[in-house]
């Protein structure tokens, strides 16, 4: 720290907040520590008593903190991303558009490590709507070495911590199965549930077929509907081991590639996930999509409609978190199902 005249402080850093009182009104910080002072500042600095200041000797070695926050900045921010202002050594980012939010974590990890500085952020692999905070960035210290900055950047490597991907919403085709739906003994109940939920995405249904457990006809509804442009294709029910479920089968035999039959998560663990050669999902949905609240295809859903490819891989991995909690009152996405680290 170093102590000067008021009127020489332009450009220099308090190294402590400046109180103003003004009595019967407040009583509060005019100026806080770290805050870099201006020509006009000058006046009211004076008019508070303070003719010497405490400010930080600045060299060549040492960033201020909003200087290193920026730098913590350019490392999170992707595309469509708005950063706010450095204050106090933070900047939050935005989501400029809806999408999916991914966030490389491994590196993430890397730059928290590195101490005196934090990148805190949403949770990687759900979807965001415009406007909604992504991350938030803090430089610990009010001022940190040049040097420990620029590990960070060899650290956290030449591409952004975080992707924001654009959901695209897309015009689907819907295979409803089942004999006891297909004869009439009972209503189906499963379309609307789906109707909901590609509805909060903006998408379009163009075609739906209501089949019993037939795979060949199963089968020629699904290539029908590719044929005739759906970029999304969904098979309801049908799922399970029993003799007389054959989705599983249908879809195998339009020739997809099957990426897994069975994912680690509760509920859904007879969700299956294939790819045409052209890359369009299809889907088979189990029968706990039409009666729980959330289920495995909440989670996949998202990266479907941002054409991320869902490897098997990704889907083992949410094995640590795939557990619904089924609580009285869902706060999904705001808990832990899909969270795992």
């Amino acid at each position: 720290m170093e102590l000067i005249r008021t009127e020489d402080a332009v450009g220099q850093v308090l190294c402590h907040d400046i109180t103003q009182i003004i009595p019967g009104v407040a009583k509060d910080a005019v100026f806080r520590k770290g805050h870099v002072v201006r020509p006009e500042d000058i006046p009211v600095l004076l008019s508070v008593g303070k003719e010497h200041l405490y400010v930080w000797e600045k060299d060549e070695n040492t960033l201020h903190e909003d200087e290193a926050a920026d730098i913590l900045r350019s490392i999170c921010q992707g595309e469509y991303m708005s950063a706010s202002q450095p204050k106090e050594g933070k900047i939050e980012l935005t989501a400029q558009t809806d999408g999916l939010l991914l966030v490389d974590t491994e590196r993430l990890r890397a730059v928290n490590r590195l101490g005196e500085m934090m990148i805190a952020t949403r949770s990687s692999g759900f979807p965001v709507k415009q406007g909604d905070k992504l991350c938030g960035t803090r430089v610990i210290p009010l001022v940190i070495e040049r040097e420990k900055m620029e590990r960070a950047r060899r650290v956290a490597g030449p591409e952004p911590l975080l992707r924001l991907v654009p959901i695209r919403p897309k015009r689907y085709g819907l295979v409803t199965t089942g004999n006891e739906v297909f004869h009439g003994r009972i209503p189906d109940a499963f379309t609307p549930v789906i109707q909901e939920k590609l509805a909060e995405y903006g998408c379009e249904r163009i075609a739906h077929e209501i089949l019993g457990d037939d795979h060949e006809k199963i089968t020629a509804a699904i290539a029908k509907m590719l044929a005739e442009g759906c970029e999304l294709v969904l098979c309801t029910g049908g799922m399970s081991v029993d003799p007389d479920d054959r989705t599983p089968l249908a879809i195998r035999d339009t020739g997809a590639r099957v990426v897994s039959y069975g994912a680690p998560v509760l509920p859904g663990a007879m969700f299956l996930l294939a790819y045409t050669s052209d890359g369009r999902p299809i889907c088979g949905l189990p029968g706990c999509v039409m009666y729980a609240k959330r289920t495995i295809f909440d989670l996949i859903l998202p990266y479907l409609l941002a054409d991320i490819p869902v490897t098997e891989e990704q889907l083992a991995g949410l094995g640590h978190g795939g557990l619904c909690l089924n609580c009285p009152e869902c706060h999904f996405p705001n808990c832990g199902f899909g969270k795992g680290v």
